[in-house]
């Protein structure tokens, strides 16, 4: 399975974006654009970039902030984009999770060597969490409920309900991702074995489907979404559901 690798190229200057869209897109990216820290955030609710290009002044959320952000929450590498001279800048963003910057005016061949060799390290991280993840024991027969943060599964019933015993909605899809998760607890999944594991092969995992479902889940089960503490994500590798301590 192949598909474009997504960047999201966040900055104010309208030609910068612009350069890197038509420069990165030509050779062989899926570019989108945000002009400042609300849209970026947006599309990082809505999808799950490989790369995210960071200018660092902005106006408003500044790109340190922003980059402090995806870290936390989303397995994507970072490239701050710098003033000529600023080296604080530089240092601060690599100490808040930065794997590399550029400094302005930059040549476009340049930039691309970088984002080509930040995606490399990206996936050499992911390759190796994949082969380090300890394998974890699939859930008994009596493990017919499971709980997910502030709500259980019923395996068999294939319902959600909160800790209180209130129904909570739940799509055939969600359902077979949640199934995945319960029965390889504590193992980072990547997307693929995710799309394997919930018998879903005709999703694209190239156009973050998967991403949009987990964070739909997310709003369900975690008692703060924006930290997920039972389905987190693993940077360059996947996802990976910590199972909650006895009741």
């Amino acid at each position: 399975m192949t598909g474009a690798q997504r960047i999201f190229v966040c900055d104010d200057e309208a030609e910068v974006r612009e350069m890197i869209d038509e420069y990165l897109s030509a050779n062989g990216f899926a570019v989108t654009t945000a002009a400042g820290g609300e849209d970026l955030r947006r599309l990082l609710a809505e999808a799950e970039p490989d790369l995210v290009l960071l200018d660092v002044r902005m106006p408003g959320e500044d790109g340190l902030s922003l980059a402090r952000h995806v870290r936390e929450h989303h397995p994507a590498g970072i490239i701050m984009v710098t003033a000529a001279g600023t080296t604080i800048d530089r240092i601060v963003g690599l100490e808040v999770g930065a794997d590399d910057y550029i400094a302005k005016p930059f040549d476009p061949r340049e930039l691309l060597a970088r984002v080509k060799s930040v995606l490399r390290r990206v996936a050499a991280a992911r390759r190796e969490a994949e082969a380090s993840a300890p394998a974890a024991p699939p859930a008994s027969a009596n493990s017919r409920l499971v709980r997910f943060g502030r709500c259980r599964l019923d395996l068999e019933a294939h319902t959600l309900t909160t800790l209180e015993g209130e129904a909570v909605p739940l799509t055939s899809m969600e359902f077979d991702l949640l199934k995945a998760f319960a029965t390889h607890p504590n193992r980072v999944l990547t997307r693929d074995q995710l799309l394997d594991l919930a018998h879903n092969r005709d999703w694209d995992p190239f156009d973050r489907s998967i991403d949009i479902r987990i964070a739909r889940i997310r709003r369900k089960i975690e008692p703060d979404p924006a930290k997920p503490q039972t389905i987190k994500t693993v940077r360059g590798a996947g996802y990976v559901f910590v199972p909650a301590g006895p009741d």
